[in-house]
């Protein structure tokens, strides 16, 4: 979303990136919330925390409508799969067009398509006509257009931003701010659903676009430089993966990552199944096992918005996955509301813990030229598993049910956190050197060319 205003679209963009600052040992409030002071960043804070509201609350009025359309788990996954399944295949092209062309431009364009794509889904539901297939190729299309928009935005945070020691917080601030909108969105969804149908849910999400757009189109931006670059995207890509998969902390990251989308974050396509057959609820009972996993993460974004460091960033992410398939076991075998919802929480908070570090560890130690290709693997491992997870999950839960379901994706959350923490050490060895270099040590200075 940013981009040098004058440039053409053909040529690669080289970032222009905030240097560190002094380190600012302060704390409080006002440290908690540091990034804010930042104005293209606090435009698009509060511009994004109106339209994921909306996204929220179509998230949940889609899967209660998918579900009460086909009483099928399977058709739940299938969904799922049809929405997510693009960004696996296109978030390669995507990565390498964030580093080429004007970010700004290109997620202006990504915002406008998707609110057409909820009111053309408003449309058909409110008009009664809608069938499943609609569904499933709206799903796609929206699939399509998160291909390009997510990970040009992971790119875009450094740009909005005057020094870089504010990008942890930034972070940290923006999950806080997309599981406000998983609290608020889903409560308000179900609610909508029971009282005026899915289609208002929808279309009161294209209206919420408004706010993002103008947002972006309000935000004043320093023109960054532009350099030519040889070779085709598919060659850019290569480079791009080779530079990932040839150092040791990122190559772990996005693999733990992968394997979190695939087991852990899939389970969400099963909660129309526990909240209308185990829990014997209806809408408002998805909308509020859904927003109690954003309870959860909102918590542990007000942790992590309290951290000033890095250090210490693995050994959350594998204490973090470990918390959400403990949480996720335990969900499978209860059948009270109450307990269900705390066990949500916690899954939530781990979920966010490991996704926030994972975002702010590769945001700190990729080299700029490349942090459009890297965070577009981020996208492929966090979304581009999903689609796989959901068909898994629905399967599984179609053969032995969903809470053995649950139970399995769980058990793979805890055997990946294990996996990685027994290679904590090397990860902290490989990486203390680039985070010296870069200046993310508060008690190191960052290295200077001689």
């Amino acid at each position: 979303m940013s981009a040098n205003e004058s440039g053409n679209g053909m040529l690669p963009e080289m970032t222009t990136t905030p240097a560190p600052s002094p380190v600012n040992r302060q704390t409080g409030p006002k440290t908690m919330v540091r990034a804010l002071r930042n104005r293209n960043y606090r435009l698009f804070f509060f511009g994004q925390g109106a339209s994921l509201v909306g996204t929220w609350m179509q998230r949940v009025a889609l899967a209660w409508l998918v579900y009460g359309l086909t009483d099928s788990e399977w058709m739940l996954g299938v969904v799922g799969f049809a929405g997510m399944i693009c960004t696996f295949l296109l978030a390669p092209v995507a990565g390498v067009l964030a580093d080429r062309v004007n970010r700004r431009g290109l997620i202006v364009g990504t915002q406008a398509l998707a609110m057409t794509q909820a009111f053309l889904l408003a449309g058909l539901t409110l008009s009664g006509g809608i069938a499943v297939w609609q569904i499933i190729a709206l799903s796609a299309v929206l699939g399509l257009i998160n291909a390009f928009d997510i990970p040009t935005r992971q790119s875009f945070v450094v740009d909005m931003l005057e020094s870089r020691d504010d990008l942890p917080n930034a972070i940290a601030l923006n999950s806080f701010l997309v599981n406000g909108a998983k609290l608020a969105g889903p409560a308000l969804g179900g609610a909508l659903v029971a009282v005026a149908g899915e289609g208002l849910c929808f279309l009161l999400n294209g209206l919420t676009f408004l706010a993002v757009i103008a947002a972006l189109l309000a935000m004043r931006l320093q023109p960054s430089a532009i350099a030519r670059t040889d070779g085709n995207l598919l060659t850019h890509f290569r480079e791009g993966l080779g530079y990932a998969m040839g150092f040791g902390p990122i190559r772990l990251v996005l693999g733990l990552l992968a394997v979190i989308s695939l087991l852990g974050m899939s389970v969400n396509v099963l909660m129309p199944v526990f909240a209308r057959d185990i829990l014997a609820g209806g809408p408002e009972t998805l909308g509020w096992l859904t927003a109690a996993t954003g309870i959860g993460a909102i918590a542990a974004a007000l942790f992590l918005v309290s951290r000033r460091s890095v250090v210490g960033m693995g050994r959350r992410m594998a204490v973090a996955c470990a918390l959400m398939g403990l949480c996720l076991i335990a969900f499978a075998f209860s059948q009270q509301l109450w307990i269900s919802l705390a066990l949500l929480a916690g899954a939530g908070f781990g979920t966010m813990i490991q996704l926030v570090s994972a975002n702010t560890t590769l945001q700190t130690i990729v080299d700029d030229d490349k942090r459009g290709r890297v965070m577009s693997l981020y996208t492929m491992c966090f979304m581009g598993m999903g689609p796989f997870g959901s068909l898994l999950m629905g399967a599984l839960a179609r053969w032995w049910g969903a809470p053995t379901a649950m139970m399995i994706s769980g058990a793979g959350c805890i055997l990946a956190a294990l996996a990685f923490a027994s290679r904590l050490p090397v990860f902290d060895r490989q990486v203390r050197p680039v985070y010296v270099r870069k200046g993310a040590l508060a008690d190191v200075k960052p290295a200077t060319a001689p």
